[in-house]
């Protein structure tokens, strides 16, 4: 089909014609592919945030319960579990939750050993670039930028001070921040030396919040958890396909509330396109009566139905992608954002990874634009081709 000129500037001039309905077609049509470019742009940036989460976990990690509870585990059992076959390393972990009451979040203290092993790429790149002997000296911490964000917000800018369980405050420096290529791990962990987290939480020096290990070979996995549930009974064995499991659970449960919006707004479009392709209305067959009384022919009226119909949604479209990447990742997808993560505010607000899915976008113009094009093209078809003064009868 050769693209005519003067059928598009006649399309355009009946788009005009009818500047109030073709106005609220083109709102509708970019409102609902706007809905569900949102809905599809949010869920393949948490996706993504979690897989790159997932990736940086530990392969085995072994916490010990007590009244059915986390304890903290004996130092001791370190050596007992290098003794396994296959095991590379076993590193004990000092962490916990800090509860921020002012800003109402949960900051996560870690306490590094810059002489250990780290069970993260991103906590020993950071030890390669932070002196955590001088940290030690001085009893500073290392925040990421979220935990910077809020504590500048609560007029913390360069210390915060820790409540200890007995009720005193110890005053901690920052003495830097860094950022990852998660914004949910760098947006709510303090890294700190180890004798300042088990002072900070008043913890027994004899002891970690848990043990992460290390496998040479992944398939052994299952094999090693199973010896060390058999040799510490009172422990909880976590391996890295526990945690996919649990984490792929929850982005399921949550994508089940996603996918409800998805089905209503396609629905909603799917009627749209039934209304349309059932009938044009009487203004819309008149003009198509005389035009064929005027001498246009069946493929002529066909191609300039199609440049109508093809203006207001790719127009549509358009804007409508436009509106929704910035919606999701200027303005961090308000009210969307928040049915998927949850209204909790015990953890800092984290930045969506831009995610430009061009098999998504694909997938979103194919869904709509064609349908909405049958949908003008199929009935003017059947009008045209009927006698002219039956058409305008």
């Amino acid at each position: 089909m050769k693209i005519n000129h003067y059928l598009i500037g006649f399309a355009v001039s009946s788009l005009f014609r009818r500047g109030t309905k073709s106005l609220f077609v083109l709102f509708i049509f970019t409102a609902l592919i706007f809905l569900l470019s949102s809905i599809l742009f949010i869920s393949n940036s948490i996706k993504e945030e979690l897989n790159l989460t997932l990736d940086s976990l530990p392969q085995i990690i072994v916490q010990k319960l007590q009244a059915g509870r986390q304890t903290n585990i004996e130092l001791k059992r370190v050596n007992k579990l290098l003794e396994f076959q296959g095991v590379q390393s076993a590193v004990p972990r000092i962490w916990g939750y800090y509860y921020f009451e002012k800003a109402g979040v949960n900051f996560s203290l870690v306490g590094i050993d810059a002489y250990d092993k780290q069970y993260k790429n991103s906590f020993a790149n950071i030890v390669k670039n932070v002196n955590f002997d001088a940290l030690e000296k001085t009893s500073s911490m290392v925040v990421g930028q979220g935990v910077k964000k809020a504590l500048s917000e609560n007029y913390y800018k360069n210390y915060f001070n820790f409540i200890k369980p007995d009720g005193d405050f110890i005053k901690v420096p920052i003495a830097s921040t860094f950022s990852s290529k998660t914004s949910l791990e760098s947006n709510d962990i303090i890294l700190m030396p180890r004798s300042l987290v088990l002072e900070i939480f008043g913890m027994d020096k004899t002891k970690a919040t848990d043990i992460v290990l290390s496998v040479a070979n992944p398939e052994e996995i299952p094999t090693i958890a199973k010896k060390i549930k058999n040799l510490y009974p009172d422990t909880r064995v976590i391996t890295k396909s526990d945690l996919k499991v649990s984490y792929q659970n929850i982005f399921d449960y949550k994508s089940g509330m996603f996918l409800a919006l998805f089905v209503i707004s396609a629905f909603t479009f799917f009627m749209i396109i039934y209304d349309k392709a059932s009938g044009l209305s009487s203004e819309e067959k008149k003009e198509i009566g005389i035009l064929k009384a005027l001498g246009w022919k069946i493929d002529d009226i066909l191609q300039e139905k199609f440049y109508e119909a093809f203006i207001i949604s790719f127009v549509a479209f358009i804007s409508a992608i436009i509106l929704s990447l910035f919606f999701v990742y200027t303005l961090e997808a308000p009210i969307l954002k928040e049915i998927f993560i949850g209204y909790s505010r015990l953890k800092p607000s984290f930045d969506l990874p831009f995610i430009l899915d061009v098999q998504t976008i694909f997938l979103l113009f194919f869904l709509t634009i064609p349908l909405y094009l049958a949908a003008i093209i199929i009935p003017s078809w059947r009008v045209a081709s009927m006698d002219a003064d039956e058409v305008m009868r």
